[in-house]
């Protein structure tokens, strides 16, 4: 009634009544896991803790943003000898950056969308194992629509320790050079290590290319090495041969990434990829610290000659995410923890909802639509079987947005529901109730 249309999903007609859906409902499986509305904040599902181990059993009572607040104001709970490292995530728009942060996190709670303003919040994601916590923002793209995002990927900068550069390499417009803004981020802060991933390697059918596009994006230089491309005649567009360049003198002498070749190992690995690193060019490699680049030679780059190494992954797949999470747990240095190790976000449970759902409307709203919609929750509770119920209203500004928002015989707003429903089962590893109401802005 009123010129509102009601979207739920899971379908409200189950039980006895289920064979006859009700008009404007999506029907859905329903996805039965561990009342753990907590899990999307921790990585542990349903793990209590005990005496002295952080939180108290009568705290899992609490309501989602209640606990996710006790969780983040809640002292660290972190060992005799605590590591730490803070990531900074540059790149540009659709590089992959909220998918990396999901496969490293191991669960969704960045919002991903081929279009740009996906990620709206400041959010953290964080990794915490054994005595090493790693902390890295949601996503620093270069475009954003709030003017206060736009300092993001400098602010994130200031308190990195290391820095990594996402390339998107399947965009052949882009993928041979560095954007004038992320080389000035760069070069600003040139004492903070720097790393270089190749994502979507999986997407490029002419694997060659790669050995092309990383002497680009490294001005031919890596940990201070030079960079040499050995002939590959046997290596065609089908070939589907991996390049992998592992941590050398990044790591700590004498240290050992697992997983990465060594010694003998590793000189196959180079030469099988084209690779080489030979001699001295100073900057890593000799100790020194990378000068600092002013716009004049800026403007001459094309790639950055500081990266200590280069990861070659996809995201996407989880291909070698691995890899590139135990170097990262390597080059953690001492230092306290910032958050309790049962965190995994920063973020409400709130917020992950609202950015799910904006996501499925950046997928499938077309133009300047998405952008012009509001969301406005009424409703979250715990049901009675432990299912979390949600009621969200989308608020659009014209009459003609809601009938794209609807779609023809309500099949837009029907697989938005039905997606987002799913995506919040799996983030919040229960089961999940999702109304949608769908209204024109009063």
């Amino acid at each position: 009634p009123g010129g509102v249309l009601c979207q739920e999903w899971p379908s409200a007609a189950a039980g006895p009544s289920r064979g006859c859906p009700l008009p404007g409902v999506a029907l859905g499986g329903c996805c039965r896991a561990p009342r753990a509305l907590r899990a999307v904040i921790s990585p542990r599902v349903g793990r209590r803790a005990g005496p002295g181990q952080g939180l108290a059993p009568s705290e899992l009572l609490l309501s989602p943003a209640e606990e996710q607040k006790r969780l983040l104001e809640h002292r660290p709970d972190q060992p005799p000898q605590p590591r730490v490292l803070r990531i900074a995530i540059i790149g540009a728009p659709n590089a992959g950056k909220s998918t990396l942060c999901n496969q490293l996190l191991g669960r969704k709670v960045f919002p991903v969308s081929k279009k740009v303003h996906t990620t709206r919040c400041k959010a953290r994601g964080v990794i915490t194992h054994e005595d090493t916590q790693l902390v890295s923002p949601g996503d620093q793209g270069q475009h954003n629509l709030d003017e206060a995002m736009l300092t993001d990927p400098w602010d994130s900068m200031k308190h990195a320790d290391l820095v990594l550069v996402l390339v998107d390499v399947s965009d052949h417009w882009t993928r041979n050079s560095l954007s004038k803004e992320v080389l000035r981020c760069l070069s600003q802060f040139p004492h903070i290590p720097s790393v270089l991933v190749l994502n979507k390697v999986d997407v490029l059918k002419k694997k060659f290319l790669l050995l092309e596009i990383a002497t680009d994006l490294t001005e031919g230089i890596v940990n201070g090495k030079k960079l040499e491309v050995k002939s590959s005649p046997k290596q065609d567009s089908r070939s589907s041969v991996k390049l992998p360049l592992h941590p050398t003198q990044a790591s700590p002498p004498g240290s050992k990434v697992p997983g990465s070749p060594c010694g003998q190992e590793r000189n196959q690995a180079q030469e099988g990829s084209g690779l080489d690193r030979s001699c001295d060019a100073g900057g890593a490699g000799t100790g020194e610290g990378p000068e600092h680049h002013g716009s004049k030679d800026l403007k001459d780059m094309k790639g950055w000659p500081h990266f200590q190494e280069i990861f070659m992954l996809a995201a996407l797949r989880g291909e070698e995410v691995d890899t590139l999470k135990r170097y990262l747990l390597m080059q953690a240095k001492p230092g306290p923890w910032e958050f309790h190790s049962e965190v995994l976000t920063s973020q409400s449970p709130q917020e992950i909802c609202d950015n799910i759902i904006r996501e499925k409307l950046l997928e499938y709203l077309p133009l300047e639509v998405p952008y012009g919609v509001s969301q406005v929750t009424h409703v979250w509770e715990e049901g009675e079987c432990g299912e979390l119920l949600i009621v969200q209203s989308l608020l659009v500004p014209r009459e003609s947005h809601k009938r794209m928002l609807i779609g023809r015989g309500g099949k837009v707003i029907s697989r938005i529901a039905q997606e987002a429903g799913q995506d919040l089962m799996n983030a919040f590893l229960c089961e999940v109730r999702l109304k949608l109401k769908v209204e024109v802005k009063g």
